[in-house]
């Protein structure tokens, strides 16, 4: 298949390209800037924004599948910036689909479309989407997924949503170096009783998944098992998150996290620090935000069954070599 990757320059699009590839597929990005390591691949490159329609609808243009990947993420910033990303891009994308006949489009979402603070422990597909969101990145992603589920079967279109949780490995630009730099100049501490538990996702595995929802549409797509639903992804081992963050700095000769803070005293010092950014309009991200206290505190892990059972998906690499290779990439 020919297939175009939006993102496939970043952390997951880029494993989801070398997947592609490696199953002997025809991969494709769109992103905004230019990336040596697609070149060095050979990999086509397409420079374009997703809130352009029109760049959107060009990019798509003679291929046969879509995995849209491309997002704004993280818990701070403009809502305007949030929705031309995630809800503006997403409707683009999916109207070029319609429009150049597309009949396969695998959507990247996230399992915090779906968080609302409380424990969420080896949680089903079932979950329902959170009544109110704590930051624009669940609440524009929800919006994005919601449209992509709708479109299945429109148009000879199949899609169906994943959320990978906590996508980390070598060459993360987000998880482990946010917290080998926090815990480095001793500014993080566990928040709440530490004995929350958590799904990972090693990078290579979130790929994999991607590609196996994307080959197991069948020639009526619409009507496969895993159309028109969305799946939490996550290793098959949850982790203690404490314990896993513990482990982490040790081997990584970080100092040990110590400190404790009510979760309640976390969650009203991160509104604090959103109230004071807001209102002088300070650069940067708060140093706490109410979002990142309730996932610091809470349970969030996933069944891993789903996956398996609807589109054959199976971990390639599991907890133990999956840290340990991270570890290695960051030493």
């Amino acid at each position: 298949m020919k297939v175009l990757v939006t993102g496939g320059g970043g952390f997951l699009g880029f494993e989801i390209v070398n997947e592609l590839l490696s199953r002997g597929h025809t991969p494709t990005s769109f992103s905004r800037g230019t990336y040596a390591k697609l070149d060095a691949l050979g990999v086509r490159s397409i420079q374009g924004d997703l809130d352009d329609a029109d760049a959107v609808a060009a990019a798509v243009a003679g291929h046969d599948a879509v995995i849209h990947t491309a997002a704004k993420a993280g818990v701070w910033g403009k809502r305007d910036d949030y929705l031309r990303a995630n809800v503006n891009g997403t409707h683009h994308v999916v109207e070029a689909c319609f429009r150049h006949g597309i009949s396969r489009l695998v959507y990247t979402s996230s399992p915090s479309v779906c968080f609302d603070g409380t424990d969420h422990v080896r949680a089903k597909n079932d979950l329902p989407y959170a009544a109110r969101y704590l930051c624009h990145y669940p609440e524009t992603k929800a919006t994005g997924e919601r449209y992509v589920l709708r479109s299945n079967g429109k148009s000879g279109l199949a899609t169906c949503a994943l959320r990978p949780h906590l996508i980390f490995g070598p060459g993360d630009p987000h998880l482990v170096p946010r917290l080998v730099e926090r815990g480095r100049r001793r500014r993080i501490r566990i928040v709440g009783a530490g004995t929350n538990e958590v799904s990972l996702t090693f990078v290579t595995n979130a790929a994999a998944a991607h590609v196996d929802a994307l080959e197991a549409f069948e020639a009526d797509g619409h009507a496969s098992d895993h159309a028109g639903r969305a799946y939490f992804l996550g290793q098959t081992e949850p982790v203690q998150l404490w314990d896993w963050i513990a482990e982490l700095f040790e081997r990584l000769g970080v100092p040990p996290v110590t400190r404790r803070v009510p979760r309640r005293v976390a969650y009203g010092g991160g509104a604090m620090c959103e109230l004071i950014w807001n209102a002088f309009a300070l650069s940067g991200e708060p140093p706490m935000t109410r979002f990142v206290a309730s996932q610091l505190a809470a349970s969030h892990s996933y069944d891993p069954e789903p996956p398996r059972r609807d589109f054959g998906y199976r971990e390639r690499v599991g907890l133990r070599e999956a840290t340990d290779r991270t570890i290695a990439a960051s030493s």
